[in-house]
């Protein structure tokens, strides 16, 4: 900070899902986080982003993230800020080694930077073991079922069929024919706050086009439709080559740019993607 009146920040985005990002470690970052959150996502009033990310030190990893939605709503986790945040930690000489781990509210990270030059072009990230399991998704499932996969949800008279799981926050995905002419911005809220999801849910439009290879688009909890989402090319990996629509290596396409995911045999899921610096600013607060 310049002064306690000025915010130094970061524009950077992992395929277009772009967020402001504090450097809580070379200085103390603001208290009111979620208020923060809403000015700054502003695309009209702020500096315009999906949200807001503290990089924070951290008593148990390299690095610590935190992460707020652009309604100011705290999220677990977020595959592409997570790359951003590896970036950060490495060109700012916080880390001097291209393998580090970040403390999430999903627990901890561990990544593997592409460096070049000085510069961290692209991230993989271990993004630890899906969860299938409803009441830890959480989605209410009145069956007991082991898991909530190609159940029939009823939206305003429309059915979906909807697979549900959990990658450090909740995903609930449904299979599109068309996805770039779906009115995602329709049914994306009414899924999103569906009674079903006491955590609400990010939902991902989804149309496979081969074995290794599917198109997508993300509603995103509290942010809306974004340009990418780590989290949720995961859930879509995971889920796509559960219920055989894929084998377990798949490239995710979404508006923003392209993820891979690796779904191990040892259950991980590993996510690799780009990282941009896109501007750095101040903020009068």
């Amino acid at each position: 900070m310049a002064d306690s009146r000025t915010l130094r920040f970061s524009k950077m985005h992992g395929a277009g899902n772009d967020y402001v990002y504090v450097d809580g470690i070379a200085a103390p970052a603001p208290e009111d986080a979620p208020s923060l959150a809403v000015r700054v996502s502003d695309r009209h009033k702020g500096v315009g982003s999906d949200g807001l990310v503290y990089v924070l030190p951290s008593a148990q990893a390299d690095v610590r993230m935190r992460m707020w939605n652009a309604d100011g709503s705290e999220a677990e986790m977020c595959g592409n800020a997570v790359r951003c945040v590896g970036k950060i930690a490495y060109e700012r000489g916080y880390v001097k080694r291209d393998r580090l781990v970040v403390e999430t509210m999903s627990g901890l990270k561990r990544l593997t930077l592409q460096v070049e030059g000085g510069k961290v072009l692209s991230a993989k990230v271990d993004m630890g073991r899906p969860v299938f399991e409803p009441a830890l998704v959480p989605v209410v499932d009145d069956t007991a079922g082991k898991d909530f996969l190609r159940r029939t949800v009823v939206v305003e008279g429309r059915a979906f069929e909807i697979s549900c799981v959990s990658m450090g926050n909740p995903h609930a995905i449904t299979f599109v024919d068309d996805v770039s002419a779906f009115p995602v911005e329709r049914w994306g809220p009414l899924l999103e706050n569906h009674a079903l999801f006491p955590n609400r849910c990010n939902v991902e439009f989804v149309q496979p086009v081969d074995a290794a290879r599917v198109k997508a688009r993300v509603w995103e909890r509290g942010s809306g439709e974004t340009q990418a989402c780590g989290t949720g090319a995961c859930a879509i990996g995971v889920l796509c080559a559960t219920l055989d629509r894929t084998g377990r290596h798949v490239s995710v396409e979404l508006p923003g740019g392209t993820l891979g995911i690796d779904w191990e045999p040892d259950g991980k899921v590993y996510l690799t993607g780009p990282v941009e610096h896109v501007f750095d600013g101040t903020l009068d607060l």
